[in-house]
Formats: structure tokens, sequence, C-alpha cells
């Protein structure tokens, strides 16, 4: 494989991860812990967090609902980016030598 087609291997690498990117961007993982509910994309950005009124002025139990809620939905996100990322790695096929 001459050093043309690394090139063009390398860019279309980058060209497929910008799509992924994007992909993982779109995609809304939500988790839900004593009803607290923490919305993250695939990139791991936080959209949105909803706490049940019935935790109104318990401070303790909605903060140890929230870090549960956005542990579960942080994981939750890292699988899909995990399997976005190995569906996307399968198709480069022998790519840089590999087979």
């Amino acid at each position: 494989m001459g050093a043309f087609d690394k090139a063009k291997d390398l860019y279309k690498l980058q060209k497929q991860a910008k799509e992924l990117k994007k992909q993982l961007k779109n995609i809304h993982v939500e988790a839900e812990h004593d009803g607290v509910v923490v919305t993250v994309n695939g990139e791991q950005n936080f959209i949105s967090v909803s706490i049940p009124e019935a935790f109104e002025g318990d401070n303790e139990k909605i903060g140890k609902a929230v870090v549960e809620a956005s542990n579960k939905a942080i994981k939750k996100s890292q699988e899909v980016g995990a399997q976005k990322m190995q569906e996307m790695m399968g198709g480069l096929g022998g790519m840089f030598g590999g087979q």
C-alpha cells in the first residue's frame, strides 16, 4: 500500500469519526434511580434531569438519586459509544494492513 493509499484511508477514517460524533450527539440515553431521570447524549453531555415533586426539600435524597441516575446514564452512553465505534471499526476491513 502506497503513501497515497494510506492518506486516502486516513481521510476516510477522519470522515467516519466525524460522522460517528454527529450520530452520538443525536443519541439520547435515559437512566432512572428513585424516580430521578437523567438524560445524556452519546457524547456524554447531560441533556436533562427530572426530579419528582415528592423529593422537594430532601436535598440528600435528591443528591444521591441524581448521582446514581447520572452514573447509570453515563455507563449506558459509554456502551452505546463503544458499540457504534465497533461497528465503524468493523467496516474498515483491512485498512492499514490489518486483516
